[in-house]
């Protein structure tokens, strides 16, 4: 499996500064925030697969774009995968024909544009040789992370989320597990706010990380910086958590394979 970050970051303002999609292989993404603009018309089009850790706009903005920008280029819908609570909010605040149109309802070619598919946490969507299985999350709203496993190796995507007991136990029993992307929001000044909102903060993140074993084997990547604070925050993480683990900031544009 191939994945290129298309965007990483809890907001916009620094060059280069897109919010959370990973485009995996060329048919599937993973969130679908401002990233996912970057893409050509063509690439837009080959999507098949749009699956969403939670419904909050930094991670969902670019879908009612891309299913309208390309829908006439294809012959089949797009399928978004999602938590139930997740696609309830997408149908009820977004495609309700005041904010957007319903793609699940409009025909191009004689199918709908758009189709849903619920997800459960801990449920595993097979797409050929290619698993993928969401992962839990805690945040303010429900929330999944997802495993991507190729069969030789394995990236699991933490999505937004605090502190998180119930995804220690999961990612420990993934012998493959080589990269972890792993959000951080705020810094530890701001721990009551990264609190309240179910973000991490580099000591909480330092706190998580203990729980990880087979460190020495496995890449970790933290992202969702605020952009502001982007300059600074690493800094922070590695004097909290660099001795845990060995870190580096998630970037658009960085790619995995695996």
């Amino acid at each position: 499996m191939k994945v290129r970050v298309l965007g990483c970051g809890g907001g916009i303002g620094e060059t280069g500064a897109r919010t959370t999609s990973l485009l995996v292989d060329d048919d599937i993404l993973i969130d679908a925030g401002t990233g996912v603009a970057d893409l050509s018309v063509e690439e837009l089009a080959r999507i098949d697969h749009v699956f969403l850790t939670h419904s909050h706009l930094d991670h969902i903005a670019m879908l009612p774009f891309l299913v309208d920008s390309v829908g006439c280029m294809r012959n089949r819908p797009l399928t978004v995968y999602a938590l139930e609570k997740t696609l309830k909010a997408l149908k009820k605040h977004i495609f309700n024909w005041k904010i957007w149109p319903d793609f699940a309802e409009i025909s191009l070619q004689e199918m709908p544009a758009m189709q849903y598919h619920q997800v459960e946490t801990g449920e595993k969507i097979m797409l050929g040789q290619r698993a993928i299985t969401a992962l839990p999350a805690a945040h303010t709203v429900p929330a999944i992370g997802y495993l991507l496993d190729s069969g030789k190796k394995s990236l699991a995507f933490t999505g937004d989320t605090g502190p998180n007991e119930a995804l220690w136990p999961v990612l420990n029993g993934v012998a493959n597990l080589r990269y972890l992307l792993i959000e951080t929001t705020f810094s530890s000044k701001e721990k009551q706010r990264a609190a309240l909102s179910k973000h991490l903060c580099p000591e909480t993140l330092a706190g998580e990380l203990k729980r990880l074993e087979r460190k020495d084997s496995i890449e970790i990547h933290v992202c969702h910086f605020k952009p502001a604070q982007a300059e600074t925050l690493m800094d922070e993480i590695q004097a909290c958590a660099g001795g845990a683990a060995r870190l580096a900031r998630l970037l658009t544009g960085h790619f995995f394979e695996f």
